[in-house]
C-alpha cells in the first residue's frame, strides 16, 4: 500500500494519458482514446498504472481529470437539444453577434452558427435597465406558456439570458423556478451564474454553450466517478479548469463550460513548474499531441490568463470566427497540428498538413487500424524519429511499411517526389505552421522569442522541438521527465482554485468604495466556498483584479488590485495602477481622461509549495545503446544518430547531437546543432552548440 497516491487523467483527441504519483515516483500509461465512450480509455489507463506500480486502488486519495469532451461536443455539434429563453426582441443577439466581418475580403465568409437554432430561441416580456431598474416586470405567464413548446421540441437543456441580468438576477432566478416546477427533469443554465458580466452577446453565448454540453458532461462525469469507485478508487474526483485550477465534481457539473480548455491548461501548469525549477521565468510552452499543438507564453514564470476565448473557429487564426465564451482561461494558441494531422496535396500542388486529424480511430496508417492517409506520425516513423517497437510503451507496434505506403500514395506520387523529400515536406510544413502560430502569439503580446527557452512535452513535441527552436531562434529546450504525458503531470501541480467575477461599473471620479467592498466580499465568499469544499483546511491565497478602461473605450485591461478593502480615497490608487498597467501595454497614457472600472474578479487558490533546489551532478558522457540513421530536416539527408534509452540516462549524463533519446511515451530528437544534459531532476536540457561556444 502506498498512502497519498494521486491519479491524473487527460483525455486528448488521439490518446488518453494517465499518471499515478505515489511515494515520490510516477507511473504513466498512454492508451488510444475511445471516442464513443471516453471513460473506457480512462479506466484502461488507471488499471494499467495501478497494476504496473503495485499500488492498491484504495490507496488513491485524489483523482484529477481533464477532458476535451465538452470542446468536441461543441465543435462536432453533438450536445443536448437546447433552447434559449431571453428578453423579448433579443433572441437574435447570438446570431447578429458583433455585426463585423472578421475576414473582410472573403465574399463567401462563413460565420459560426449559434448552438441554439432560431426556432428554439424564445423571447418573454421583461426588461431591466443597465442600472438594474425594472422597466418591464417579468411576465410569468409567458414563461409558463413556453412549457408546451419545450416539451414538443424534446428540449433537454435551457439557457436563460435576460438583458442586464448581471446587475440583478432576480428575473432569471424566477424564470428558472417556474420552469423547474413545470419540468423537473430540465437542466437550466442562468447567464447571470456562468458569466455575470456586461456584453449580452458573449454572456448569452457562454450560457448557451454551458447548457449545450451540461447533460452530456453530467452523465459522463457521474458515470466516471461510479466506475472509479467500482474499481476501488475511493478518493474524490476533481476536475481541471481552463483557468489552471481544479474544482469539485458538483461545480464542474453545474458549469461544464469552465472545462473547455482543461487539457491544455495542464500543460501550461507543467511549464510553470519547469520555470520555477529552472529559474527561467520567460519561456515558450510547446505541447504537441496527436491532434493539436498548444503554445503558451510564460512571463516571470506565470502563464498569462484571459476571460476571452473562442471555440469552434471557422477560420483557424481569425479572431471573431468562433463562438465567444467569457470564462477564465490560460492564454494560449491552439492549432490543428499534431501527430495525427493528415497530409494532403492541394489543387495548387502544395503540401498541406491538418487541421483534419486521423484521431485514434482509425489513426495514422502506421497504427495498422485501418487508416490509409498520410499523417505527421507516419512521416516521423519513415524518417526514423520514432522507434516502432517502443511506441506507447510497446502497447502499439507501428507498421513502417504502411506509413511509407501512405506517404508515397498521398504526397510523393502526386508531386512526383522521392519518399525522403515527401517526408521532409510534411515535417517542414507542420513545423512552420507551429512556428508561425508562436510568432504571431508572441508579437501580439509584445514578446521576442529569440535567444529564449522552450519547454517541450506531449507525445510529438520532443520530436519536433529542435526544428521549431531553429525557426524561432530559441537556444534552450527543456524536455521534462515524463514529457509524453506532460499535461497529465501538470494536473498534479494544479492548485485548487476558483475565480468569481461580476460587473460593477464604477467611474473613479465618483468611486463608491462601499459598493465595491460588498461586491468583493461576495466574490471572495463564492470562490472561497468552492475552494474550501475541495480542499478543506488548506491555506489559500487571494488575488483581485479590476477590468478598467478610459471612459469611451470599447474594451478593458486587467489591473491587479493589491488591497482587499477600499477606502473612498483609494480611487487615486486605482488610477495609478491603471495608468501603470496601461503604460506597460501601450507605452503611454492619456492625460486628463476619466477612468472607469467595469468588472471585478477574485481568485482564491491553495498555496503551492516552492520547489526545492536540486543540483546537477558532475558531467559524465552517456554511452549509447545503439546507432541508427535518422532523416534530419535541417541537413535534408540521413545522418547517423546515437540512440539512448532515457531510463538509462542518469543526472549529469551528457550527449552530443545528433542523437535520439527514446522513452516509453515519446522520443526526443537532438539535432546536430544541439547537445543535451540530464539535470538533477531528470529533465533533459538541450542547448544550442553555438551558444555554448559564445563568450
Amino acid at each position: 500500500m502506498a498512502p497519498g497516491a494521486r491519479l491524473a487523467a487527460d483525455i486528448g483527441g488521439t490518446f488518453t494519458d494517465v499518471v499515478l504519483e505515489a511515494d515520490g515516483r510516477l507511473w504513466s500509461a498512454k492508451v488510444l482514446t475511445t471516442q464513443e465512450a471516453p471513460a473506457d480509455a480512462v479506466l484502461e489507463g488507471v488499471a494499467a498504472v495501478l497494476q504496473r506500480s503495485g499500488v492498491a486502488a484504495s490507496a488513491v486519495e485524489l483523482v484529477i481529470h481533464g477532458t476535451t469532451l465538452a470542446t468536441n461536443a461543441i465543435i462536432q455539434r453533438r450536445g443536448a437539444r437546447t433552447a434559449l429563453i431571453t428578453t423579448e426582441g433579443f433572441r437574435d443577439a447570438v446570431a447578429i453577434a458583433h455585426e463585423n466581418r472578421f475576414e473582410q475580403y472573403d465574399i463567401f465568409m462563413e460565420r459560426p452558427e449559434p448552438l441554439v437554432p432560431r426556432q428554439l430561441r424564445l423571447g418573454v416580456p421583461e426588461r431591466l435597465s443597465a442600472t438594474g431598474q425594472v422597466l418591464v416586470p417579468l411576465d410569468e405567464s409567458a414563461v409558463l406558456d413556453l412549457v408546451p413548446t419545450l416539451v414538443a421540441a424534446e428540449i433537454e437543456s435551457v439557457a436563460i439570458g435576460f438583458l442586464h441580468s448581471y446587475v440583478d438576477a432576480s428575473h432569471e432566478l424566477r424564470a428558472r423556478e417556474l420552469l423547474s416546477e413545470a419540468l423537473p427533469h430540465l437542466r437550466i443554465t442562468l447567464s447571470s451564474a456562468v458569466s455575470p458580466e456586461i456584453r449580452e452577446y458573449e454572456r448569452f453565448s457562454t450560457a448557451c454553450a454551458n447548457a449545450y454540453v451540461q447533460p452530456l458532461m453530467a452523465g459522463y462525469l457521474v458515470d466516471l466517478q461510479q466506475r472509479l469507485t467500482g474499481l476501488g478508487v475511493e478518493g474524490p474526483l476533481l476536475m481541471m479548469l481552463s483557468s489552471g485550477g481544479v474544482c469539485t465534481l458538483p461545480t464542474a457539473i453545474e458549469r461544464p463550460v469552465g472545462l473547455i480548455e482543461s487539457g491544455p491548461a495542464g500543460g501550461a501548469l507543467l511549464a510553470r513548474q519547469m520555470a520555477a525549477q529552472s529559474g527561467i521565468g520567460n519561456l515558450l510552452s510547446f505541447d504537441m499531441g496527436g491532434t493539436t499543438a498548444k503554445l503558451c507564453l510564460l512571463a516571470d514564470g506565470e502563464p498569462a490568463t484571459s476571460r476571452e476565448f473562442e471555440v469552434a473557429r471557422m477560420y483557424r487564426f481569425l479572431k471573431g470566427s468562433g463562438l465567444p465564451l467569457r470564462i477564465g482561461v490560460i492564454d494560449l494558441v491552439e492549432i490543428g497540428a499534431g501527430g495525427g494531422s493528415i497530409a494532403t496535396v492541394d489543387h495548387l500542388g502544395r503540401i498541406a498538413v491538418g487541421p483534419e486529424s486521423a484521431g485514434s480511430d482509425p489513426g495514422p496508417a502506421c497504427y495498422g487500424a485501418g487508416g490509409t492517409r498520410a499523417t505527421v506520425t507516419d512521416a516521423d516513423v519513415v524518417a526514423g524519429r520514432i522507434d516502432p517497437g517502443s511506441f506507447a510503451a510497446g502497447s502499439l507496434s507501428l507498421d513502417v511499411g504502411a506509413a511509407a505506403a501512405a506517404v508515397a500514395e498521398h504526397v510523393a506520387r502526386p508531386l512526383e517526389l522521392d519518399l525522403d523529400t515527401a517526408v521532409l515536406g510534411i515535417g517542414e510544413i507542420v513545423d512552420e505552421h507551429m512556428a508561425n502560430a508562436a510568432r504571431v502569439h508572441a508579437i501580439e503580446r509584445g514578446r521576442d522569442l529569440g535567444g529564449g527557452a522552450m519547454v517541450a512535452f506531449g507525445g510529438a513535441a520532443p520530436l519536433h522541438a529542435c526544428r521549431l527552436a531553429d525557426r524561432l531562434g530559441i537556444d534552450t529546450v527543456v524536455v521534462p521527465a515524463g514529457a509524453g504525458v506532460g499535461s497529465a503531470i501538470g494536473f498534479l501541480h494544479a492548485p485548487v482554485s476558483y475565480e468569481a467575477v461580476r460587473t460593477c461599473h464604477q467611474r473613479l471620479d465618483s468611486f463608491d468604495a462601499d459598493t465595491v467592498n460588498d461586491v468583493l466580499a461576495d466574490l471572495r465568499a463564492e470562490a472561497g466556498a468552492v475552494v474550501g469544499d475541495a480542499s478543506p483546511g488548506q491555506p489559500v491565497v487571494e488575488a483581485r483584479y479590476a477590468s478598467m478602461r478610459y471612459v469611451g473605450q470599447g474594451h478593458e485591461i486587467d489591473v491587479a488590485v493589491p488591497v482587499d478593502h477600499f477606502e473612498p480615497s483609494d480611487h487615486k490608487l486605482l488610477q495609478d495602477l491603471f495608468e501603470e498597467t496601461y503604460r506597460s501595454l501601450y507605452t503611454r497614457v492619456i492625460p486628463q481622461m476619466a477612468v472607469e472600472a467595469m468588472t471585478w474578479r477574485v481568485t482564491v487558490a491553495t498555496v503551492a509549495p516552492a520547489p526545492e533546489p536540486v543540483a546537477t551532478p558532475p558531467a559524465s558522457v552517456a554511452s549509447p545503446s545503439g546507432r541508427k540513421p535518422v532523416f534530419e530536416a535541417a541537413a535534408a539527408r540521413w545522418l547517423d544518430h546515437e540512440v539512448h534509452r532515457r531510463d538509462d540516462l542518469v543526472p549529469g549524463a551528457r550527449l552530443a547531437g545528433p542523437a535520439l533519446v527514446v522513452e516509453s511515451q515519446t522520443s526526443t530528437v537532438v539535432t546536430a546543432d544541439f547537445d543535451a544534459v540530464v539535470d538533477g531532476r531528470g529533465h533533459l536540457v538541450l542547448t544550442r552548440k553555438d551558444r555554448q561556444a559564445a563568450p
